[in-house]
């Protein structure tokens, strides 16, 4: 076997992708696997899919670890992510640095582009905002759902619709091209949610894993790319 697997959530997809190159020059070993909600990752693990590493939000991490399926000692936390508000690059920066701008601003909307609202961490957590700001029904006929935050900001940077907004972890808008991040979710509407990797028990390569967790943990790029060390 010639790669690396992981199960991951979309906020690590990015660094995953700028990090793997050097890895594969200096192991012989690709990494590869599959990013999306968390939730629907750590449910494809339980089920068999196999991974050599694991890259979630840390309370699964640790849920997934008290079950008895990671290497003691292996879980690394990688960084913090905010969840944030986009818009298509050259278009207007509404502000949204308060609740009430942000209602603002999602009330005039023609669009929210969100990933998905039960399995992923920044969609729930949208949800969760759009109730507390009073717009789930207003909102809910203009509301753009997909699989997770990187196809959702894919989606927002390809259509560039004046008056569309995304909504999702900072390291997805800034991983797409033609999107700008116009702000963090504001006060008590912000989520920072820590990523953490850690090495599956029953991976075969758990050294090459802890390697690349290692070279994950410690990169330089990290804050560029979105998270907070």
């Amino acid at each position: 076997m010639t790669s690396l697997r992981v199960l991951s959530g979309g906020a690590a997809h990015g660094l995953v992708r700028r990090l793997a190159p050097a890895f594969k020059e200096k192991t012989g070993l690709s990494v590869d696997g599959e990013f999306g909600a968390v939730g629907g990752m750590a449910t494809r693990f339980r089920e068999g899919d196999p991974a050599d590493f694991l890259i979630l939000t840390r309370a699964l991490i640790e849920t997934i670890d008290a079950e008895g399926r990671l290497v003691p000692g292996s879980i690394t936390d990688v960084g913090r992510v905010a969840t944030c508000v986009a818009v298509p690059a050259g278009h207007a920066h509404p502000d949204v640095h308060t609740p009430e701008a942000l209602k603002g601003a999602w009330q005039r909307a023609e669009s929210l582009f969100v990933p998905d609202m039960t399995k992923s961490t920044a969609g729930q957590h949208v949800a969760k905002v759009l109730a507390m700001l009073g717009l789930a029904e207003e909102m809910a006929p203009r509301i753009r759902e997909f699989p997770n935050g990187a196809t959702a900001m894919a989606a927002l940077a390809a259509a560039g619709t004046p008056g569309a907004f995304g909504c999702t972890q900072a390291t997805e808008i800034l991983a797409t091209d033609g999107l700008d991040v116009i702000g963090e979710l504001p006060g008590p509407l912000a989520l920072t949610s820590m990523y953490t990797a850690a090495v599956a028990l029953s991976s075969p390569r758990g050294a090459e894993a802890a390697q690349f967790i290692a070279a994950l943990a410690s990169a330089s790029i990290r804050e560029d790319l979105g998270f907070s060390v």
